[in-house]
C-alpha cells in the first residue's frame, strides 16, 4: 500500500514537498515514480527513481524544477516541487514497480505500476 501526504494550495512561484510512504514493503530494486493527472487531461509521467541503479528521470515539462528522492528509510518517496506553476495543478500519485526498468532513459509515463496511492491534491493558484 501506498500512501500520499502533503498536497495543498499554493501559490505561483512556491515550493511543495510531497510524501509517500510505503506499508508492507520497501523499494529496494524498484521503479519509484510519481504521476499526476489534472481534470480533463491524460495522466503523465512526472517524475521517476530507479532504485536498482539510482537513476532519475523528469518529464520535460517540470524538467529542473521537480526532484524525485528517498529518505533514509527504504519505504519513504519524496517528490520537491519548486517554482510552482499554475499548469502543476493536478492531483498527484505515487507509484512503484517491481521491474526497475519501469524507469529508464526509454520513459517510464506508459508503464502500468504495481503499486498506487489514492493520489494528494495540488493546486497552485496565481
Amino acid at each position: 500500500q501506498l500512501v500520499e501526504f502533503g498536497g495543498g494550495l499554493v501559490q505561483a512561484g512556491e515550493s511543495l514537498r510531497l510524501s509517500c510512504a510505503a506499508s508492507g514493503f520497501t523499494f529496494d530494486d524498484y521503479a519509484i515514480a510519481w504521476f499526476r493527472q489534472a481534470p480533463g487531461k491524460e495522466r503523465e509521467g512526472v517524475s521517476c527513481l530507479n532504485r536498482r541503479d539510482g537513476r532519475r528521470y523528469n518529464a520535460d515539462s517540470v524538467k529542473d524544477r521537480f526532484t524525485i528522492s528517498t529518505g533514509n528509510a527504504k519505504n519513504s518517496v519524496y517528490l520537491q516541487m519548486n517554482s510552482l506553476k499554475n499548469e502543476d495543478t493536478a492531483v498527484y500519485y505515487c507509484a512503484a514497480a517491481l521491474n526497475s526498468w519501469y524507469c529508464s532513459s526509454y520513459g517510464f509515463g506508459d508503464y502500468d505500476y504495481d503499486y498506487w496511492g489514492q493520489g494528494t491534491r495540488v493546486t497552485v493558484s496565481s
